[in-house]
């Protein structure tokens, strides 16, 4: 096939065909280069899910260029080759793996795949059910038994020849040496290990000076290929068992779920979490489900598995030259991706400082489309150096703000640029210029005041940890500021229906709307006017501690830097930055005018539940019945602290669906972690 030198769209990227293919080539190397850390050596360096964002990448070019296909492509390989430590084993059937889909759109076109298959194979109008289980990020293993005696333990490796670890596949509890029949059977299963068990390994490894275990699947995969067996016993190692090549003494199962019984019955541990499901809805709830309980489970696990629930079509359906037709993976939202940086521009926050961001191909990660992400300052730009055009490791965790994570500096083409600061920059004021902050990694405007940095301090101000106007956003401010409706903060309170309904976009019902929420808000906090004024350095925890060592705006107005710096956890700098802001003349006027407006609730220090007095609480995930601010403040009233990182120093870690790192955390160091129903609880509990 002819190419000449075009334009062609991927992924997002306008690149041409030479590009492409060197991208080709250098994605190859790289796959195999993670496919061999992963699968004969157990240390991986990247996460299982940027590997797969690779892989995804390979295949679609692949797809794209049917010529650039190599004969022994990575994407149609199977495991790795096996250790010269271990006898080599010779599996009596072939072993696979399974394709993975990542969202419902996916799911249709494989179920579609499946029905079009069996109905060309003269299956008519074929009733097609699956058997769902958990993917559970283990080692794979074959067990052989004759006369219902473990004879074989082995390891997937290349798939057609494995590793002999019999004498290591003993020491699992789970695994028995006797079935409860005398059969003969091939079967396979998963080897994995408890998240405790990480934790306590590592800490071991730690105090006597050894590399860590990256995630669970790579202590599983060390512990399993010990040469000696008395260190795999002491792992912890556990197992399922899933699938059953080949049985003699006993009729093979009709269908999945029978098989699973069938072991079980056998003697065998089983996840019990499987279902029949007979439609994609049913799919998609079990998937769902799954998803919301996985941090619940004492093992990792990252989707869900369909497979044909007949095993009569399974055969019918047969394999690819990689993978099972009849079964695929069904992979939960990624929480770290690859994709590519197309830019890097600055954005400006409320008090005048430059964050460097990341313009990227847009890629879905933790179900959800990121386009930017943060680099947040010159430091860690050169510390990751991270150029544009650069192939990045993202990562979106919960509720972390994406950010990048690593560089694959080995996917390099030389054409990448490095990125420096600007002298100048247009979202400042005066003549632009930039300078960074003297003992700081941060950069910021020289001269205040630009209408970016106007923009941001308003948006702000009525924002849910300031204010907390409903329906008052971005698009309101920026709509407000070049109408000439808002200047300074009090005239926000001074908004008429009539200035209102003159401006596009508003009728008379979204008018009143926001006139209601400007007016419920007329009365705030003293913790949350101090935040809504954008004084340096001063976020939630600081503005809560001086409203509470204060009382009243009064006392804040008129403390002295050491009476600032008396207060527990506000440190030299802090304590400098508010006494300057409230000695400012323009700062004064502003403030004056707005209290014309508005009431400030003075700080109360009772304390309505000590269930909650002065325990550490962690929020991640998103809850059901509260929002984030709501139950930060449901904490804070009742002498709680709302830390943002987790410590052993944390009390709770408060969990919703889709928790992020600081879940992990929390099961790493032992500390509790509470559902917003055991939240509920501990408010509701007196005493």
């Amino acid at each position: 096939m002819q190419h000449t030198n075009v334009l062609l769209m991927y992924n997002g990227r306008v690149m041409t065909y030479p590009e492409d293919r060197k991208r080709y080539k250098a994605l190859v190397s790289e796959v195999e280069h993670h496919q061999r850390l992963y699968h004969t050596l157990d240390a991986p360096e990247i996460t299982d899910e940027a590997y797969d964002s690779l892989v995804r990448e390979l295949i679609e070019l692949e797809r794209k260029y049917p010529e650039l296909k190599q004969l022994n492509t990575p994407t149609e390989r199977v495991g790795s080759s096996v250790s010269e430590a271990f006898a080599k084993v010779k599996h009596s059937a072939r072993q696979y793996s399974f394709d993975n889909i990542f969202s419902s759109k996916e799911l249709s076109a494989w179920d579609e795949r499946v029905r079009r298959s069996l109905l060309k194979e003269g299956v008519d109008n074929p009733a097609v059910s699956y058997c769902v289980e958990l993917k559970i990020d283990g080692l794979k293993a074959i067990l052989t038994y004759k006369k219902g005696k473990l004879v074989l333990g082995a390891t997937r490796g290349d798939g057609t020849v494995g590793e002999d670890v019999t004498h290591n596949i003993r020491t699992i509890i789970d695994i028995p040496h006797t079935l409860s029949k005398p059969v003969d059977l091939v079967c396979v299963g998963e080897i994995w290990l408890p998240d405790n068990e990480l934790v306590r390994i590592n800490e071991k490894r730690k105090e006597e000076g050894e590399p860590l275990f990256a995630n669970a699947r790579n202590a599983a995969a060390g512990s399993l290929r010990q040469l000696d067996s008395k260190v795999t016993a002491t792992r912890g190692l556990r197992a399922f068992v899933y699938d059953i090549e080949s049985i003699n003494g006993l009729s093979h199962p009709k269908t999945q779920t029978e098989e699973l019984k069938l072991l079980e019955f056998l003697g065998f541990s089983v996840e019990p979490s499987y279902r029949l499901c007979s439609t994609l809805d049913e799919i998609e709830s079990f998937y769902s489900e799954m998803f919301s309980v996985r941090h619940k489970k004492p093992f990792n696990i990252d989707g869900i598995v369909l497979k044909v629930e007949n095993l009569d079509q399974q055969r019918i359906l047969g394999y690819t030259a990689k993978s099972p037709r009849w079964g695929v993976a069904y992979k939960f939202p990624a929480q770290q991706v690859t994709t590519c940086v197309e830019d890097i521009s600055l954005q400006i926050g409320r008090t005048g400082v430059l964050t460097p961001v990341a313009h990227l191909v847009p890629v879905q990660v933790g179900g959800a489309v990121v386009s930017r992400a943060t680099l947040h300052n010159e430091d860690f730009i050169r510390d990751l150096d991270v150029r544009v055009g650069d192939t990045v490791v993202l990562q979106r965790a919960g509720d972390v703000i994406p950010e990048i994570v690593s560089v694959i500096k080995s996917l390099r083409t030389g054409k990448e640029k490095r990125w420096q600061f600007p002298k100048k920059s247009s979202l400042c004021g005066g003549d632009g210029s930039v300078e960074r902050i003297p003992g700081q990694s941060a950069w910021r405007c020289v001269h205040g005041g630009s209408l970016s940095q106007v923009r941001r301090q308003f948006e702000h101000f009525v924002g849910k940890n300031a204010f907390d106007i409903d329906g008052f956003g971005r698009e309101q401010v920026k709509l407000f500021l070049e109408h000439g409706l808002i200047k300074d903060y009090a005239d926000i309170f001074l908004l008429s229906k009539n200035k209102l309904l003159a401006l596009p976009r508003f009728a008379e019902k979204s008018v009143d709307n926001l006139l209601s929420a400007i007016q419920r808000a007329r009365t705030v906090t003293l913790a949350r006017f101090l935040v809504a004024l954008s004084i340096e350095h001063v976020g939630e925890e600081t503005a809560r501690d001086v409203a509470k060592h204060f009382g009243t705006l009064e006392k804040v107005r008129d403390a002295t830097l050491s009476d600032l710096e008396a207060i527990d956890g506000v440190g030299t700098v802090i304590a400098e930055s508010v006494h300057e802001w409230f000695r400012d003349s323009e700062n004064s006027k502003i403030l004056n005018r707005l209290l014309r407006y508005v009431t400030i609730e003075s700080s109360k220090n009772e304390i309505r539940n000590v269930n909650l007095s002065g325990k550490t609480f962690v929020l991640t995930g998103t809850l059901q019945r509260l929002s984030r601010e709501e139950a930060k403040e449901l904490i804070r009233a009742n002498g709680g602290i709302v830390s943002s990182s987790v410590s052993r120093k944390t009390d709770y870690v408060l969990s919703g669906d889709e928790p992020g790192s600081k879940l992990v955390e929390a099961k790493k160091l032992g500390v509790k972690v509470i559902s917003e129903t055991d939240f509920k609880k501990l408010l509701d509990k007196q005493g």
